[in-house]
C-alpha cells in the first residue's frame, strides 16, 4: 500500500552552497508524520534530487527516516544519470529503512525505451523494495508509453506509476486503458496537484503532492473527499486551493513552495541555484493563497 493514497513531497532545504539543512528537513518531516499522510516522498523533483550529490542524498534520506520514526512510510527518489548510481542509492534506501523507491530516467543523451527498461531492470535487481515509475516528461524529457509501462510491470518489484496529468483531462479513459494491460494490484497515481483531485474522483490510486509537503492537513482533507467521491466537498476545497494552484502553474511549484516555507518560518532555504527565488512583488499573492488555506 506504500504507493497509494496521499504521498507528501517536501522540499529539501539547503544552504547557499547546496548543502542539506538537516534540522529544517526534520521540521518539515515531523509536520507530515503528525498529520498522518499515507507516505512521504523524499528526493523527488520537489526534493531537488537532481541538485544533490549521492552522499548528500543518503544524508537526506537518513534524516527523513529518523524524523518519520516509522510512523509514516518513506519513499526515496533514486533517479540518477547512471544506472549503477541509482542501484547504489536503492541499496542504501533498503538498508536505511525506506519502504519504496521512486525512479525517474534522468539523462543527458535521450534514452530509448530499451535503455529505460534496462535501467529499471538494474535498479530492480539492487533491492526488494517496490518501485514506482516516475513518468515526468516535463523534467526528464522522456515519456513512458503505455506499452513500456506494461513491460516494466513485468518486473516483480515495479508496482506503481506516477503519471502526469492527461491532455484534455480524460482521467477515466487513461486509467482504464492503463489498467487493461497492467496487473490488478498495480497502483496508478498522478502528480500535478491542481488536477489530482479529479484523478482521485476517477478512481486513481494515489496523489503524489507538492502541496501536501507544506499543507498536509488541508491536502489530506481534499484527498479524502475526492477518494470518497464527495464532489461538492472536493469542489469546495479545490476553490480554496485555486489561488495556490494558479501560482504553481504560473511560476513552478518548486519556486512557490520554497517561498511559502520561508513565509511560514519553516526554513530560510532558497531554491538550488541556478533556480531563482520568486520576486518579492509576489509576496502579497503568496500570503493571500496561504490565508485561503489557513482560514
Amino acid at each position: 500500500m506504500t504507493m497509494r493514497g496521499l504521498s507528501a513531497f517536501p522540499i529539501t532545504p539547503t544552504d547557499a552552497a547546496g548543502r542539506p539543512l538537516p534540522a529544517d528537513l526534520r521540521r518539515l518531516i515531523l509536520r507530515l508524520a503528525r498529520a498522518g499522510v499515507d507516505s512521504i516522498g523524499v528526493l523527488g523533483s520537489t526534493g531537488g534530487y537532481a541538485y544533490l550529490e549521492a552522499d548528500q542524498r543518503r544524508e537526506v534520506l537518513e534524516t527523513a527516516l529518523d524524523a518519520a520514526g516509522g510512523r509514516v512510510p518513506v519513499i526515496a527518489g533514486v533517479g540518477a544519470l547512471r544506472s549503477d548510481t541509482s542501484a547504489a542509492l536503492a541499496r542504501h534506501a533498503a538498508d536505511a529503512g525506506a519502504t519504496g523507491l521512486l525512479l525517474a530516467p534522468m539523462s543527458y543523451t535521450p534514452l530509448t525505451e530499451d535503455e529505460v527498461f534496462g535501467h529499471f531492470e538494474t535498479v530492480a535487481g539492487a533491492s526488494d523494495l517496490p518501485i514506482c515509475i516516475y513518468n515526468n516528461p516535463s523534467t526528464t524529457h522522456f515519456t513512458f508509453s503505455p506499452a513500456l509501462i506494461a513491460r516494466l510491470a513485468s518486473l516483480p518489484t515495479v508496482t506503481a506509476v506516477k503519471m502526469p496529468l492527461p491532455a484534455g483531462g480524460d482521467f477515466a479513459g487513461q486509467i482504464a486503458a492503463l489498467r487493461a494491460d497492467l496487473p490488478p494490484d498495480f497502483a496508478i497515481g498522478y502528480s500535478g496537484d491542481w488536477g489530482c483531485p479529479d484523478a482521485l474522483l476517477n478512481h486513481a490510486d494515489g496523489w503524489f503532492s507538492v502541496a501536501a509537503g507544506l499543507w498536509p492537513d488541508q491536502t489530506l482533507t481534499l484527498a479524502c473527499a475526492a477518494r470518497a467521491g464527495d464532489r461538492p466537498e472536493t469542489a469546495r476545497w479545490q476553490a480554496r486551493f485555486q489561488p495556490m494552484w494558479d501560482l504553481f502553474q504560473a511560476h513552478g511549484s518548486l519556486r512557490v513552495v520554497h517561498a511559502c516555507a520561508r513565509l511560514m518560518d519553516l526554513t530560510d532555504a532558497q531554491p538550488p541555484r541556478p533556480i531563482l527565488p520568486l520576486p518579492d512583488a509576489l509576496t502579497p499573492r503568496l500570503r493571500a493563497a496561504m490565508h485561503a488555506l489557513d482560514d
